[in-house]
């Protein structure tokens, strides 16, 4: 018998349990990452022109301005203040106070000075009848605030303690119907309030003439020979 050690069988190869890690990518460069990202850059990007930009933009306005043309059209509408057959006689910038409840002591009685606000306080003459109003507007609403005839009753009153304001009651229609009120009228100095009250009186008197032409008797018979000539007219159906 063999002394030698018999060799044990070598076993088949078994396949590797891992082969040859692939080699790592090659990074790229400082100079291919540039060239990539300048390719990239100018890939999607194609410079406009000035001349088409200009086009585009007009086109985009006038499409713009067809839209709201055709949504929105507005109709001129005249609007008219009921002060055409007027002629202003005098002007004075002022502010003008109402004596009466405010809203918190509607139906308490107590009454206080309010501001209705400052504007133009101007007389005014009809161009037909000839009779005189005041007039005054808020200046920045142009709300009226108070709108009454030139009653040659009413009198201008000083304010107590001011010598640049001046106090009346008149029947007022400035809310839309006659209602009696107390006004107070703020100037600038006393001198233009003494102006102011001198132009009003003055207004007061033509005011009193006018009134007194409209009630005088018919002396001429010009209203009797009116109405004569009216009765006289026939209309188609008689």
């Amino acid at each position: 018998m063999s002394s030698e050690e018999p060799t044990p069988a070598t076993p088949a190869e078994e396949p590797k349990a891992a082969e040859e890690a692939p080699a790592e990518e090659a990074k790229p460069t400082e100079e291919e990452e540039e060239k990539v990202k300048e390719e990239e850059s100018t890939a999607t990007f194609e410079p406009v022109s000035s001349a088409k930009s200009a086009g585009l933009i007009r086109w985009v306005c006038r499409d713009l301005d067809e839209r709201i043309n055709y949504m929105v059209k507005l109709e001129e509408v005249e609007v008219k203040s009921g002060e055409e057959d007027e002629e202003v006689i005098c002007s004075f910038r002022s502010k003008m106070f109402l004596y009466g409840e405010t809203l918190l002591d509607v139906g308490t009685g107590k009454k206080t000075w309010k501001e209705r606000g400052i504007g133009e306080a101007r007389i005014l003459r009809h161009r037909e009848h000839q009779r005189l109003r005041f007039l005054m507007r808020q200046e920045k609403t142009m709300k009226v605030i108070a709108n009454h005839a030139l009653d040659p009753r009413i009198q201008l009153e000083p304010n107590a303690g001011s010598d640049r304001s001046w106090v009346w009651s008149c029947y007022d229609f400035a809310e839309g119907e006659l209602e009696e009120k107390v006004f107070a009228l703020r100037f600038a100095n006393s001198d233009v309030a003494n102006e102011f009250k001198e132009k009003y009186e003055e207004c007061q008197k033509e005011m009193a003439k006018v009134l007194a032409g409209e009630d005088k008797p018919d002396e001429g018979g010009e209203v009797a020979e009116a109405a004569e000539a009216l009765g006289g007219l026939k209309t188609n159906e008689e």
